[in-house]
């Protein structure tokens, strides 16, 4: 077999019209051993020599249990740099630390990451861990994007520092493989914000229905953006496709018609070997065909394994991918889709948006998410909190003078209104930055257990949230955007980035004010 000899850098190879391969490392709990240590090494090396593996990602506790972090292993890989993608997630540090890290892997010539929200917390010791969340994943790509642009900082004196720009090359994570249109199209506008705030390449997260990994680059390409997609591959067992199944592993979706397949093949004389690893190379297959940049491989314990997919992905016709379309289908009951494919190939055209989903734009039902509260919510909010409408002139004029003693008795009265109005009508948490107008009047720290500003995370399965203790909150918010004809438009606005200064503060006094994220751009603001 010929194969190219010119090693490039992830980067590169993504923005090359090479369709090339990734592999998936997961450091484990417990000590880096000398011995188990420098098997890894090896054995990245090893595949890193093979110049169809672009590069090698490394994960950042994944199923959120605490493991070796990332570094640990590309720190032993530094001269591989440019072919490294760690991932960094917010479940377990905070900005600081978040940016911290950022620092730390640009300085150790780590340019690609993988900027994750995470997966909730599963374990820990002594108990269940306390997750983070200060920023999400729109939040931190918003803040590798500043940093690639000179990240500006207060210096000696009050004046602003722009620090030396970094390089990261940021990627994103979209999961498609959601069952009903309210959770779906959230996640769709939520990539399209992750790019906006400087997201360059795109991973979907895990699932077996060609269709929608397909919809991923057909909504991209419908919006007129055109970045580098990878398409994502986990090898099953028997044992892993019924944990899939099961949803336990957030955004990570086995049908049970996979599952029965898995079953079935498992109970060979192989248990399976060949269905699971063609499945695997088919995928890759379809990837190339629908032009992806590349494939991302993960489940395999050993690198010949890796080697072996790709071998035998290699060995199909050019056309072989056509019909492999139509026999990775695995939808859930009832799912569904954006856009309207041809059953009998499975592709669509591009901008062929699925018909029923147009018309129910056009009359869209009442869900029973429109209720009186969201009623009387949107009839207040355009009364009084809509800028330079209403009563926004006064209400503006009266926080200005309650400001004057902030700590006196009129504004800790006005507050306490605010703290016991908002806690009855939406279990508000006194953050003093209030995203209602953005979330359909449902509170993130109180209804979303990330406590998302910018979008849903990937963990929600069938409409429920990650923890399955309520319906995702995203969910629920799209439903009553899309009854008034604002769904479309629910994530078209600047990324919210939080400033816990403003916690236990009038978040109405906040806003009238220019306090909170709802205050202009500063070439915006009011004279």
């Amino acid at each position: 077999m010929n194969r190219p000899t010119e090693v490039l850098a992830y980067r590169d190879l993504l923005h090359s019209d090479r369709f090339v391969y990734g592999v998936e490392t997961v450091p484990a709990r417990g000590i880096g051993l000398p011995k188990s240590f420098g098997r890894l090494v090896d054995d990245v090396e090893g595949l890193l020599a093979d110049p169809r593996f672009a590069w090698i990602s490394v994960t950042d506790n994944p199923g959120g249990a605490p493991m070796l972090p990332p570094d640990w292993l590309a720190g032993a890989l530094q001269e591989h740099g440019p072919r490294i993608v760690v991932h960094l997630s917010c479940k377990d540090h905070n900005r600081n630390a978040l940016e911290g890290a950022a620092w730390r892997y640009a300085s150790d010539g780590f340019p690609n990451i993988l900027a994750l929200t995470g997966d909730y917390p599963a374990t820990g010791y002594a108990g269940m861990a306390l997750p983070v969340f200060d920023l999400d994943s729109v939040g931190l790509i918003a803040l590798l994007k500043a940093m690639n642009d000179g990240l500006e900082v207060p210096g000696r004196g009050g004046k602003i520092e722009k620090l030396q720009a970094t390089n990261f090359f940021i990627g994103c994570c979209v999961s498609p493989f959601k069952r009903y249109e309210r959770e779906l199209m959230p996640q769709y506008f939520k990539l399209v914000l992750k790019i906006l705030a400087g997201a360059q390449w795109v991973i979907p997260q895990l699932g077996y229905d060609m269709r929608k990994f397909h919809e991923v680059k057909l909504m991209l390409a419908s919006r007129g953006i055109d970045v580098p997609i990878v398409g994502n591959v986990y090898l099953l067992t028997k044992t892993v496709a019924k944990i899939f199944n099961s949803g336990r592993l957030a955004g990570c979706v086995v049908s049970d018609e996979l599952l029965e397949q898995c079953n079935k093949y498992a109970a060979g004389p192989d248990k399976g070997k060949q269905f699971f690893r063609e499945l695997a190379a088919k995928q890759l297959a379809c990837f190339k065909g629908l032009g992806f940049a590349g494939g991302y491989l993960g489940g395999m314990a050993k690198p010949e394994g890796f080697a072996e997919i790709v071998d035998l992905a290699e060995s199909y016709g050019a056309d072989d991918w056509r019909d492999f379309m139509k026999e990775i289908r695995f939808a859930q009951p009832g799912e569904f889709f954006l856009f309207d494919h041809d059953p009998q190939t499975g592709l669509c055209e591009p901008g062929a948006i699925h018909p029923d989903y147009l018309r129910s734009l056009e009359h869209p039902a009442k869900p029973k998410e429109v209720n009186l509260n969201y009623r009387l919510s949107r009839m207040v909010h355009s009364l009084a909190f809509t800028r330079e409408k209403g009563l926004w002139g006064m209400m503006k004029a009266f926080f200005g003078r309650l400001d004057r003693k902030p700590q006196g008795l009129a504004m800790r009265s006005v507050h306490a209104l605010e703290k016991a109005s908002k806690a009855a009508m939406y279990g508000c948490q006194d953050c003093g930055d209030c995203s209602l107008p953005d979330t359909g009047y449902l509170c993130p720290l109180a209804s979303c257990s990330k406590h998302s500003r910018n979008g849903p995370c990937g963990g929600s399965a069938s409409g429920r949230c990650e923890l399955d203790d309520k319906d995702c909150l995203w969910a629920r918010a799209y439903e009553r955007l899309k009854y008034y004809g604002e769904s479309e438009r629910m994530l078209d606005r600047p990324v919210v980035l939080y400033d816990v200064a403003t916690q236990k503060t009038s978040a109405w006094a906040n806003t009238y004010l220019d306090r909170d994220h709802h205050a202009p751009e500063p070439d915006q603001a009011e004279p």
